[in-house]
């Protein structure tokens, strides 16, 4: 564990991908740094485990998305991390399991006249809920209420539709081979941290910074705070002076939830490598999931928003039992016998995430860059939620950091 210095230039709290890509970015700078993390280990919301032998399971973001706009391309490139560039199946079901080839198109069709009709909206400058512009009726808007909870953590009911068409998607994503979090980890290797160190209190009343941690107090110059939205919001960091701006410009960019579980699969040879199958198409309350991620013997199931926290709150075990009933729903009873459960993310229950990634809720658009402002000169925020494009990813959130450090060394 590193010592923790009494004074330094730069203090950066989190070291999360913003905290790193703020790291690497103040590296040359001359300004003396270090990262505090509160976690006993490096990534944030990026964690990349060893679920069963040979089957690698990000329990965080596990997608180079916009990968040609991706600063974490580059950097996998040059620490020597395999990129799989094998299309993703979200689109797609490999099986016709009470989903027949013609509802998907109907579905598709469906889902793409709902964002052009939000997508205008938001450009003729309204910023309302994005369940208004569902079409009133129509058989497929549970479906992509679904969808919604996987891309924003939550129903749409709770996001902005100027927030929504903010958001940057060139349709290219990439995989890590070796897990985004083992990635992370590598990245963050030279950077100068401090683990389990958490940070709760940044007086800024004085000629320099105060911060109070779980293992003593420092000074700085400058303090970049990466952490997530909602520790923001629930005061988990207190300031002194308060900042109520930024505590309002938390709250309304709160973290949805998206939590991942993994079985172990036997006879994998009975599905296809990188398939998809989805738990239901006329419910929002159901799975997606990812057969056979790099040919591995599993399952990766996924969930999002309240059905998530629903699963969350009922404990350990409760994604797992609810991906196989789902899966044994629609290819048989013979697949229980074959489904075993591995390992599973519960974000929301996690106290230094309480979520996954951040949503701006309707009107709620501009506290992204609200959320962003540096305070005094002084003060820095970064983190993928004041990503004014690339939000809720990992890239944004590094990009975030990068630029927020750049604001502290033009303080100088």
């Amino acid at each position: 564990m590193m010592s923790l210095p009494s004074s330094v230039d730069v203090v950066i709290i989190g070291a999360g991908a913003a905290g790193l890509g703020a790291a690497h970015a103040l590296k040359d700078s001359g300004l003396s740094t270090i990262v505090l993390e509160a976690r006993d280990r490096i990534g944030g919301r990026a964690h990349t485990i060893l679920a069963a032998p040979g089957i690698t399971f990000d329990l965080g973001c596990g997608w180079l998305h916009s990968a040609n706009k991706n600063s974490f391309v580059e950097i996998a490139r040059q620490l020597n991390f395999a990129i799989d560039k094998t299309r993703p199946p979200w689109r797609e079901q490999s099986f016709d399991t009470g989903f027949p080839i013609s509802e998907r198109r109907d579905f598709i069709v469906a889902l793409d006249a709902f964002y052009d009709r939000a997508e205008e909206a938001a450009e003729n400058g309204g910023d309302d809920t994005a369940s208004h512009y569902l079409e009133p009726g129509n058989r497929w808007n549970p479906m992509i209420d679904a969808i919604s909870t996987y891309i924003n953590g939550c129903e749409l009911d709770r996001v902005s539709i100027q927030d929504m068409d903010a958001y940057e998607d060139t349709e290219i994503n990439w995989r890590v081979r070796h897990g985004y979090g083992a990635l992370m980890t590598a990245y963050g290797a030279p950077c100068p941290l401090a683990l389990n160190t958490q940070v709760s209190l940044i007086d800024h009343s004085g000629t320099r910074l105060r911060i109070e941690t779980s293992r003593g107090t420092l000074t700085a110059s400058k303090v970049i705070v990466t952490v997530p939205t909602n520790l923001i919001a629930d005061e988990a960091i207190r300031f002194h002076p308060a900042l109520p701006a930024k505590l309002e410009a938390a709250r309304g960019l709160p973290l949805g939830l998206a939590d991942k579980v993994m079985l172990a699969l036997d006879d994998p040879e009975a599905l296809p490598i990188d398939g998809n199958l989805r738990g239901a198409t006329m419910r929002t309350a159901m799975g997606s999931f990812h057969l056979r991620p790099f040919g591995q013997p599993c399952i990766e199931g996924y969930f999002g928003g309240t059905f998530a926290r629903q699963l969350e709150d009922l404990g350990d075990g409760a994604f797992a039992a609810e991906s196989i009933d789902q899966i044994v729903a629609l290819l048989g009873s013979d697949f229980r016998r074959k489904l075993k459960p591995l390992a599973e993310s519960r974000w929301a229950h996690d106290p230094l995430a309480r979520g996954a990634y951040s949503h701006a809720l309707p009107g709620h658009a501009g506290d992204r860059a609200r959320l962003a402002a540096p305070v005094d000169g002084r003060l820095f925020f970064a983190g993928e939620a004041t990503s004014p494009s690339f939000f809720s990813t990992a890239h944004g959130a590094r990009d975030s950091g990068a630029r927020a450090a750049a604001e502290a060394i033009a303080m100088k």
